[in-house]
């Protein structure tokens, strides 16, 4: 029996999540929004592709309102929630955060609801904030309530890194940890180009720059999109933690899960190295990091913690 994946929200993020998904060919999936039938005509769309691109996941688009539709998202394995206002120029993620709460809240209800045993991928911003709105409104196991947002960055400075060397992305490996924003921490000691440290082949100033560019990654778009934020990036990194789950993986990938003194912090999601499978996060896994790193990690969870005190969680 096919798997079964929906996801929330037919934006930009959410419509071409479902795109990736279905070229996958491993599970049919559930496109929702509250927009009269936006998701109907994406999925209709994507059904079309399929004869073409070869694959022959079936694809359903559904209306939500007055409280009518959400009963499509019934049994989904995982739910990938994208719903939410994004970004504009001059605005920060935090800048969603009241709007957004009352979007995700609201689906939250409907998750648990509908789709007890699903495993939750969070990509609405602020998405540190918005993974903790998810597991404390469902109350699901912290293990399958994880949010997106370190795959994305650590992309984000693979691919920073690699047109500065002029080499492959696929020879560079990288790890970005804590808040996808400001507070995001990249790992240059984690950081290796063919199995060679960075640090070993930039000079500081050099990766201080690409440190940056990779925290401003995002506004970086917005700013050249003008009524848009990302979103091939973005659907890509969830696509990756989709086949580490479905897939059973195994796969160790930095993710937006909830800490109880891993890392020094408690009680709040921030990004860490996680081991990905079937269950969802399976295991925290312990890098060993210097004490600045520490310390900004620690720092990062307490902006994760001012904005739930903001939410009132």
């Amino acid at each position: 029996m096919r798997k079964k994946i929906a996801v929330i929200g037919a934006g930009k993020v959410g419509s071409t999540t479902a795109q990736r998904m279905a070229e996958r060919n491993y599970a049919d999936v559930v496109l929702a929004d509250v927009v009269e039938f936006v998701a109907e005509g994406v999925a209709l769309d994507l059904l079309e592709a399929g004869p073409v691109v070869g694959y022959d996941a079936n694809v359903t688009g559904i209306t939500v309102k007055d409280g009518v539709g959400y009963e499509k998202i019934a049994n989904a394995d995982i739910v990938v929630m994208t719903a939410g206002i994004a970004r504009k120029p001059g605005m920060s993620r935090d800048d969603l955060i009241l709007t957004n709460q009352k979007i995700v809240g609201g689906w939250a209800e409907q998750i648990a609801k509908h789709a007890p045993n699903a495993i939750v991928i969070v990509v609405t911003n602020p998405v540190d904030a918005m993974t903790q709105l998810m597991w404390h409104v469902t109350q699901f196991p912290k293990h399958r309530v994880i949010g997106q947002a370190g795959v994305l960055d650590s992309a984000r400075f693979r691919t920073f890194v690699a047109l500065e060397l002029g080499v492959s992305v696929q020879n560079v490996d990288a790890y970005v940890l804590g808040a996808h924003g400001d507070q995001m921490v990249p790992l240059p000691r984690y950081t290796t180009v063919a199995g060679v440290p960075v640090t070993e082949l930039l000079p500081q100033e050099k990766l201080d720059a690409l440190v940056k560019r990779t925290r401003d990654g995002g506004a970086e778009i917005v700013n050249l999109m003008k009524t848009g934020s990302a979103y091939y990036a973005p659907s890509a990194s969830v696509a990756e933690m989709v086949d580490a789950i479905l897939f059973d993986k195994k796969k160790i990938l930095p993710c937006i899960a909830y800490l109880e003194g891993e890392y020094g912090i408690q009680g709040v999601y921030a990004g860490v190295p996680v081991r990905l499978g079937t269950q969802g996060i399976e295991e925290i896994v312990k890098f060993n990091l210097t004490a600045d790193e520490l310390a900004a990690l620690q720092k990062s969870g307490e902006a994760v913690r001012a904005l739930n005190k903001v939410m009132g969680i």
